[in-house]
């Protein structure tokens, strides 16, 4: 039951998070459109004066709020990857224990045979009454392997990122061999160096689904070799 719970409250938090992120994708998408501040541009002119051709606290207030979307994404985040932790160490805990526990080794040898075929039908019959069944294992296994360490929060017309097919916004679940991790800042930049003229697969969460994509790291007009910006998430 208590896995049950657990589970429903992850889903529950996921939801959220995909609503946080659409929320998020909306803001950057005002920001960044063309002649937009984008998400640290100047709000002053030239002469330094506040630009007029656009509302100053509209774009403060805009840009705050993404502040606060990007902080709750991540504790939002940490605590789902706390409750698919939790999830699989119930599930993975030994059989043994879940008989000593429940009292099933005792008696003879007939017994004690008949309470491990018990152990096993009971641990078939608890995968359902708590929804942990293989079918839904497989997906929390997704889940872990596929929630997004970065997002693309700038990218620039013409870049090599942008022609292969990169999006702002788009989320990274897997750049080439880099998923989530620590140093993961250098570690991108690592995988576009060693890969530069080559394809890498990537993988990203885009408006709720999943794209799969190649990009190839080249010099080009711009900065860099991909022409975008990933913020880690």
């Amino acid at each position: 039951m208590v896995a049950t719970n657990l589970k429903a409250k992850t889903m529950d938090l996921m939801e959220k998070r995909t609503a946080m992120e659409a929320e998020m994708n909306s803001i950057i998408d005002r920001l960044c459109q063309p002649g937009g501040p984008g998400l640290s541009g100047n709000l002053l002119d030239s002469e330094g004066f506040p630009r007029s051709d656009i509302e100053i606290a509209v774009v403060r207030e805009q840009r705050h709020r993404l502040t606060e979307l990007r902080n709750d994404h991540s504790a939002i985040t940490e605590k789902i990857n706390e409750n698919i932790q939790v999830l699989h160490s119930a599930r993975l805990a030994p059989r043994s224990s879940f008989v000593k526990e429940s009292g099933l080794g005792e008696g003879s040898d007939n017994q004690t045979s008949l309470a491990l075929d018990d152990v096993a039908s009971a641990s078939s019959n608890n995968v359902t009454r708590d929804s942990i069944s293989q079918t839904s294992s497989a997906m929390d296994i997704d889940v872990i392997v596929n929630i997004p360490f970065a997002m693309v929060d700038e990218i620039a017309d013409a870049s090599p990122a942008a022609e292969d097919g990169l999006q702002l916004g788009d989320q990274i679940v897997k750049f080439g061999n880099v998923e989530a991790g620590d140093n993961l800042l250098q570690r991108l930049a690592l995988e576009a160096q060693t890969n530069q003229g080559s394809e890498i697969p990537v993988a990203v969460m885009r408006q709720g689904a999943f794209v799969n994509i190649k990009v190839t790291p080249r010099t080009w007009q711009g900065r860099g070799l991909l022409g975008c910006h990933f913020r880690i998430l």
